[in-house]
C-alpha cells in the first residue's frame, strides 16, 4: 500500500456512495457442524448474489463478518461488489459475549472511518445468528446493546436456530429475538437483502417500512 494514497482514501475516492453497513454475527461452534454451517454458507452467497442484482445496493451496502467458535473477523467492512464471502467451518465453543462486543467495536472504528472522509451513512445492522447459549460473560455486551440501541447508533437483530437460548438472546437484543424455521438460511438471507436494498434506495434520515419476516422465521 501506497504510504501517500491510503487504500481506504482510493476507496471513499472511487466509491463515495453513503454506506450501509451490516455485520454479521456468525455462530459457528461445533454445534453447528454439518448441515447447519452448510446451509449457512450457502445463504451468505445468496446474499451477496441478491446485493449484487441491483447496482445501488451492491456500491453502497457494505458487509462483515466475525465468527464465533474462536472469535474472529473473517471479513472486515466492504461494499458488496467488492465483498467475497469466507468458507465457515463449525468448532470450537460459543464466546458470545466477545464477539458482540468486537463486532461493536469494528463498527465503532468503522463509522469514524466514514466520518473522517465525509462519508454519509445509514443506521448500521447488526445480525447475530446462534444454535446455542454463551460460553462466556456476555452481560458487558448486552449492556453495549442497550446503550448502542438507545443512542441509535445501530439496530440489533438476534436470530436463534434449532436449540438456541432464546432467553438470553432477550436479554441481549431490544428486540425480541427471532427462532428461524429449520434451516432456512436461505430464506431469512432472501429477507436481510431485501431490507439492505430498500434501505440503500432511501435517504439516511428516511425510516424504511420493512418486510415481515414470517416467511423464515417463527414470530
Amino acid at each position: 500500500m501506497n504510504e501517500f494514497f491510503p487504500f481506504d482514501t482510493a476507496e471513499f475516492a472511487e466509491n463515495p456512495e453513503p454506506r450501509c453497513p451490516c455485520l454479521l454475527l456468525l455462530d459457528c461452534s461445533g454445534s453447528m457442524a454439518g448441515e447447519a454451517i452448510n446451509q449457512l454458507n450457502a445463504g451468505i452467497i445468496d446474499f451477496k448474489e441478491q446485493l449484487m442484482s441491483e447496482k445501488l445496493a451492491s456500491k453502497r451496502v457494505e458487509l462483515a463478518i466475525i465468527k464465533f467458535g474462536q472469535v474472529e473477523v473473517l471479513n472486515d467492512f466492504e461494499t458488496a461488489d467488492v465483498f467475497t464471502p469466507t468458507t465457515l467451518e463449525a468448532s470450537g465453543n460459543t464466546p458470545m459475549g466477545e464477539a458482540i462486543t468486537r463486532g461493536i467495536e469494528l463498527l465503532r472504528e468503522r463509522k469514524e472511518t466514514y466520518k473522517s472522509h465525509g462519508i454519509s451513512y445509514y443506521r448500521p445492522w447488526i445480525f447475530l445468528i446462534t444454535d446455542g447459549s454463551p460460553t462466556d460473560s456476555w452481560n458487558t455486551a448486552a449492556q453495549m446493546v442497550r446503550f448502542g440501541e438507545g443512542n441509535n447508533e445501530f439496530a440489533f437483530f438476534a436470530v436463534g436456530v434449532e436449540d438456541a437460548d432464546m432467553s438470553i438472546l432477550g436479554q441481549i437484543s431490544v428486540r425480541e429475538p427471532l427462532r428461524l424455521r429449520g434451516l432456512n438460511f436461505r430464506g431469512l438471507f432472501q429477507w436481510l437483502s431485501n431490507s439492505m436494498r430498500s434501505i440503500s434506495r432511501s435517504s439516511t434520515d428516511m425510516q424504511v417500512q420493512l418486510e415481515s419476516p414470517a416467511g423464515w422465521a417463527c414470530v
